[in-house]
């Protein structure tokens, strides 16, 4: 398992194409598709009375690291996000919507996600999804992290997007094109590309003559 403390380095960059086939990228689901901490911070205030948590305090991926929050009260948020998506009110990222159900258009949409349960979040994604049909939504939850790189290689997937730093660098380590979505959490320099909106993620992946959607 790689340490969230080791330096993501230069030479852990692999170099993207100026277009990606959507059946060799996957994709991460919290803080990628799912706002997941615009829902914890809701249940933070709603359920636990604390006020004034706002997301640009998330500057680690590790709440317990940067919150003045008892790790009991982080446990007890994040238990309810992973079991009860529906019941939490879980919202997406502006444009995954959008975006993924016109990328549905060209291939099967496959997520894998450090969850340890994949069928609340599954149910979720194919809520969200409703109009690209069940057969071409996948869900892998690997419960780990480090599991990721592992799945994606078999599958067969040249390439990935999430928000952990510590993922990207690993998938690097292991030949799979690491994109990053801009949180919070993983801010500052890094070697990957780094996408701050759906439609940026849409332009490349859409980018050949292939693939462009007129």
């Amino acid at each position: 398992m790689i340490s969230r403390h080791r330096p993501i380095l230069e030479r852990d960059r692999l170099d993207l194409p100026n277009s990606i086939q959507i059946s060799e990228i996957g994709f991460d689901i919290d803080g990628v598709v799912a706002d997941t901490m615009e829902a914890f911070i809701r249940l933070a205030r709603d359920e636990f009375g604390i006020e004034d948590l706002k997301k640009e305090q998330m500057t680690s991926y590790w709440l317990e690291e940067c919150l003045s929050i008892p790790a009991d009260t982080v446990m007890a948020i994040i238990e309810r996000l992973l079991t009860d998506p529906f019941g939490v009110g879980l919202e997406p990222i502006p444009g995954a919507r959008e975006v993924l159900t016109r990328f549905a258009a060209y291939g099967r949409l496959t997520f894998v996600t450090a969850r340890p349960i994949e069928k609340p979040i599954e149910a979720w994604l194919k809520s969200l999804l409703s109009d690209v049909p069940s057969v071409d939504i996948e869900v892998i939850a690997t419960g780990c992290h480090s599991a990721k790189a592992g799945v994606l290689k078999e599958l067969g997937l040249r390439y990935f997007i999430d928000d952990h730093l510590e993922t990207c660098q690993e998938l690097c380590s292991r030949g799979i094109g690491a994109i990053v979505f801009d949180q919070p959490w993983n801010r500052g320099p890094t070697p990957f590309l780094r996408i701050k909106a759906w439609r940026e993620l849409q332009a490349i992946i859409l980018n050949s003559a292939e693939h462009r959607l007129k």
